[in-house]
């Protein structure tokens, strides 16, 4: 009898055991076998890469009718991440050598945003939420961006400071997966279903049996802003708890991913069976394309803050912003 109970005893263990590794199979491992999510999270820009007046730099060097001599008011430029290198072109083209100057004598990238420009530098980089912080405290007077957003506009507004926000370029906001993710492209109904957790599965929309990790962005970062935009406020704020087993779904501009932290790992997706390359941002087929921006405080005197707009909007300014791998305004 003792021995019957033994018997019993450990086959129960046996089965109990199984039947926690089965759930565990079923509920995690079968959702990792073809995870997707390697590809999550986006690179720092290399600021290295766009410094003005450094023959390796990676720059739009198209010429300009505007130049800018030492000792004239310089204009102190600023922006966001995905728009280094348009500001850092505009002084490149414009502005006399000399002018973009460094802590401790040289280019550094050992701190948080990969920059080390000194206080008499025309360029700066404080990403956006300092970097307009910055516009609106009036350390810097031409700030390179996308629309900002509505608490910035609204922290402006209660300093008393007045901006003007001048489209200078077009850019198309983008989603992007893993390579290995079978889905090639979404609606852009199917993507605010997924941002207001209603899709939580790939199957749903046409991949594999795994759940979908929707990524987000840093609060009033650009691309943060306009996905707010983009999900009229409606924007998850929960998920499931195993969604971060399971393949990734991220935002972007289309050129900082595709050009400024490129991945060989990521691609970009269709919305609404239209890819996002230059041709279907500039005739308006891509349907999620947004103005770039250069804003300034409306009481800067400095004449050559709006010279320099001027210019960006001119023939020379559009050819510049194209050649960053930007799209120029329509005619």
């Amino acid at each position: 009898m003792k021995n019957v109970k033994k018997k019993i005893a450990i086959l129960g263990t046996i089965l109990m055991f199984v039947a926690v590794n089965a759930f565990l199979y079923v509920t995690i491992t079968s959702r990792l076998a073809n995870n997707f999510s390697g590809t999550s999270q986006l690179k720092m820009v290399d600021v290295s890469k766009f410094l003005p007046f450094e023959e390796a730099s990676e720059l739009a060097r198209t010429g300009s009718s505007l130049k800018f001599q030492k000792g004239d008011d310089l204009p102190v430029l600023d922006g966001a991440a995905a728009l280094v290198p348009v500001y850092a072109s505009v002084i490149e083209n414009c502005y006399p050598d000399g002018t973009v100057t460094y802590e401790g004598g040289e280019f550094s990238d050992d701190n948080y945003y990969g920059e080390n420009f000194a206080s008499d530098s025309v360029m700066q980089y404080q990403n956006t939420i300092r970097g307009f912080d910055a516009l609106v405290d009036g350390s810097v007077d031409l700030f390179f961006t996308a629309h900002p957003s509505k608490e910035q506009l609204q922290s402006a507004e209660d300093k008393g400071v007045e901006l003007t926000i001048v489209p200078i370029g077009l850019e198309a906001f983008v989603f992007f997966v893993n390579k290995n993710n079978p889905v090639d492209g979404l609606t852009a109904e199917q993507i605010r279903s997924i941002y207001r957790g209603e899709i939580t599965n790939w199957e749903d929309v046409g991949g594999a049996s795994i759940l979908i990790n929707p990524l987000t962005r840093v609060k009033d970062s650009g691309s943060q802003t306009m996905m707010e935009k983009f999900m009229g406020g409606e924007m998850l704020t929960s998920r499931h708890p195993l969604s971060i087993f399971g393949g990734g779904i991220g935002y972007s501009f289309r050129y900082y991913l595709s050009g400024m932290v490129a991945d060989s790992n990521v691609k970009m997706l269709a919305v609404d069976g239209i890819y996002p390359n230059a041709e279907n941002i500039q005739n308006g087929s891509y349907p999620i394309t947004a103005n770039f921006y250069a804003v300034y405080r409306k009481d800067n005197e400095n004449q050559n803050v709006v010279k320099l707009v001027e210019w960006l909007l001119s023939k020379e300014g559009q050819t510049m912003i194209e050649a960053c791998g930007y799209v120029g305004l329509p005619d």
